[in-house]
């Protein structure tokens, strides 16, 4: 008998869209000879099953949804929404009620990854490297030139816990820093204004089962715009991906090496993805995506099929681990 899962696409964050975007291309890449998905999508309290051009509302008592065949519970969860509630460990903690098992990292993994200045600060106990922040909360006073002194211009000044990449600003002066401010608060109630480390980009993905544990090839990203914002991120246009990147093969098994030790340390599950700086030979830790973009334009895909696998066979591993953990 085949199990039934559930897509979860949408969520409250500005990457509304993209989230459709992963959530699709998940659930075209699942294999359906051994599943039956459905595309689940949210948005507030309005959660619904979409079926074809038909839409049924979802009984959050028990994740279950009613047509005229009758009542279809579902057997796993594959979350797709960036953003909150489902990368902010809130989607992880309602599942784990329901005893319903679920594809990305746990309560605690999520919600410390999705904010950036406590899972910087976490990380650095352990010894990565991360940029110098300053964290504000919402009506707390700053002193620019304090900022300034600190961290040094240019900047970045981003959302401090949020799933997508809108809200970001490079600043280069420093009457430009009560602006960027404030457009990174519109998206969130912190804000976390970083250093900027002058480098290369790359980018890691991998995951982890009983089964097989898989690090993928390192991506090496040249954005066309000035930084990776939310166009360069989606727009194929706007940045260059390049996978397998072009560095030496030890450095390629740094980054790679640095991937499974971040993960294990955030105690992550499912498919991850680290981003990084590198400047001169020093490797900074950006961030870990613990819901990382799936769409056909995503780095994941991509760094898959760079490892001749099928993206299909990876969802799979994914989702049987979490019944051999049950």
């Amino acid at each position: 008998m085949k199990r039934t899962i559930a897509v979860i696409a949408g969520g409250d964050s500005s990457e509304f869209e993209i989230s459709l975007q992963t959530a699709n291309h998940i659930f075209s890449s699942l294999d359906k000879t051994i599943y039956s998905p459905f595309l689940v999508i949210f948005k507030g309290t309005d959660w619904k099953v979409k079926i074809d051009d038909q839409y049924y509302p979802i009984d959050r008592n028990d994740f279950s949804f009613t047509t005229k065949q009758g009542k279809i519970k579902f057997d796993f969860a594959y979350i797709g929404i960036h953003g909150t509630p489902g990368e902010n460990g809130i989607l992880q903690g309602y599942f784990q009620l329901l005893n319903i098992p679920y594809s990305s990292c746990d309560v605690f993994s999520s919600a410390l990854s999705f904010n950036k200045h406590a899972c910087n600060s976490y990380l650095k106990s352990f010894g990565f490297k991360v940029a110098e922040s300053i964290l504000l909360k919402r009506e707390q006073t700053y002193s620019a030139q304090a900022i300034e002194k600190k961290l040094g211009l240019p900047c970045f000044v981003k959302p401090n816990a949020d799933g997508s990449s809108f809200g970001i600003s490079k600043v280069k002066k420093s009457e430009e820093l009560e602006s960027a401010i404030e457009k990174a608060f519109a998206e969130g109630q912190e804000v976390i204004i970083e250093e900027f480390i002058d480098g290369l980009e790359f980018t890691c993905g991998l995951v982890k089962t009983q089964k097989e544990n898989l690090i993928f090839p390192v991506t090496e990203v040249l954005p066309k715009k000035e930084f990776f914002d939310y166009e360069a991120k989606y727009d194929p246009s706007m940045a260059e991906e390049i996978t397998p990147a072009r560095i030496s093969d030890e450095l390629s098994l740094q980054f790679q090496n640095l991937s499974s030790e971040i993960y294990d340390a955030l105690k992550c599950k499912g498919i991850v993805r680290i981003d990084y700086m590198l400047r001169k030979n020093e490797v900074f830790v950006l961030e870990a995506n613990t819901v990382p973009g799936m769409t056909a334009n995503s780095f994941i895909p991509k760094q898959v099929a760079a490892m001749k696998r099928e993206l299909k066979d990876i969802l799979t591993m994914v989702i049987e681990n979490e019944f051999r953990n049950s």
